[in-house]
């Protein structure tokens, strides 16, 4: 991601897919993965659902500026499941997303090119099952107000279509917002103007 582009592109919903070739069979299974916690329980329901498959083959990508990933061939020949799995989500420029294709064995071996072919195939069956929707890359930043200082900051938050995640009005009001990344200058200088507004930035979602 570039420094001006504050948009990437990720899927919203699970999907599945599948392919086979010479008896084996590849099923897809696309989530929404922000965080590598999710990995070890998604693996766990899948190897559950499918005891008696061979492989559970994964790759993945997080972050919107789409820097971090991770594959696994799971027991394939080094280089013919977990890299073609991430090479389709390179190729469709996805992120904040895994993909982990069970491979059932049906007794005729396929051959590193049968491999690749078909982890990749199975991958974008998957991925054409699914919609993928573009999201802006957003900062999240807390901000302390006195209560008096309401009406100005509602103002801001209103006229710059700030997405408010929590709040908490008391004598001292609390909320986190959410701001688009490409917005941010403009809103910080609006709330700087602000007496007694104090904003500090929490992270990038």
């Amino acid at each position: 991601m570039s420094l001006f582009e504050d948009t990437y592109r990720t899927i919203e919903k699970s999907a599945e897919g599948i392919f086979r070739d010479k008896g084996s069979k590849f099923i897809s299974y696309a989530y929404q993965f922000t965080t590598e916690d999710q990995l070890k329980e998604i693996i766990a329901d899948l190897k559950t659902l499918h005891p008696k498959a061979r492989h559970h083959c994964w790759a993945y990508r997080i972050g919107p500026d789409r820097t971090v990933y991770r594959l696994n061939d799971d027991g394939e020949p080094s280089g013919t499941a977990g890299r073609p799995i991430l090479n389709v989500l390179l190729s469709q420029d996805v992120t904040n997303i895994i993909v982990v294709v069970v491979r059932y064995f049906g007794g005729t071996l396929l051959g590193v090119p049968g491999l690749i072919n078909a982890y990749k195939t199975a991958t974008q069956e998957v991925l054409s099952a699914v919609e993928i929707v573009e999201k802006t890359v957003n900062d999240i930043y807390k901000i302390e107000f006195d209560y008096l200082a309401m009406n100005d900051v509602m103002r801001v938050v209103k006229e710059e279509n700030i997405t408010v995640s929590k709040q908490v009005f008391d004598n001292t009001c609390y909320m986190e917002i959410e701001v688009r990344k490409m917005q941010v200058n403009s809103v910080i200088t609006r709330f700087d103007k602000i007496d007694n507004c104090k904003l500090s930035y929490l992270r990038t979602i």
